[in-house]
């Protein structure tokens, strides 16, 4: 095989590879318009909720932006319980998370 055959199939098969790691970006401007549900927890230092049990409510800020939109994701669809967070994941769209998630990623606190 010729060089150039070589160097387009290694170039075609990483375009392949990045292309399937590809995630969608949300918008950290839009996210912090719609993060008015979730302030009332995750923005208080230290907070603790007592429903349904005890439980220290996590920081969001900082947290990379794919694992905030996996744990959305499984909060509507069941996969993890918390009646609070199952009820605002069940109104949020895939457009929110992710840009709930862009917001908390950056300089969201």
């Amino acid at each position: 095989m010729k060089r150039p055959a070589i160097v387009s199939l290694l170039a075609c098969g990483l375009l392949l590879a990045l292309a399937g790691t590809a995630q969608a970006v949300g918008n950290p401007e839009a996210g912090k318009q719609k993060n008015a549900m979730c302030i009332g927890c995750h923005g208080i230092e230290g907070y603790r909720t007592s429903y349904p049990t005890v439980y220290h409510v996590p920081r969001l800020g900082g947290q990379h932006a794919e694992y905030l939109v996996k744990a959305l994701q499984a909060y509507k669809t069941g996969a993890r319980n918390h009646p609070s967070m199952k009820g605002i994941a069940a109104s949020l769209s895939q457009q929110d998370m992710e840009d709930l998630a862009a917001y908390y990623a950056g300089a969201g606190k």
